[in-house]
């Protein structure tokens, strides 16, 4: 299984998700981001359990 992980800025400070997600779920939680104001979002692969 491929695990993937967010990153993105708010207000001027880098945030990393705290959980993993699949690739479908990623993509949701991107736009979700997105959404709410976030920018430079991006959808990072990580190894399973990282």
């Amino acid at each position: 299984m491929v695990d993937f992980r967010l990153t993105w800025t708010r207000d001027g400070r880098e945030h990393t998700s705290a959980v993993s997600y699949g690739e479908a779920s990623a993509a949701a939680a991107k736009a979700r981001r997105e959404a709410e104001g976030a920018t430079a979002v991006e959808i990072v692969r990580v190894k399973p359990g990282e």
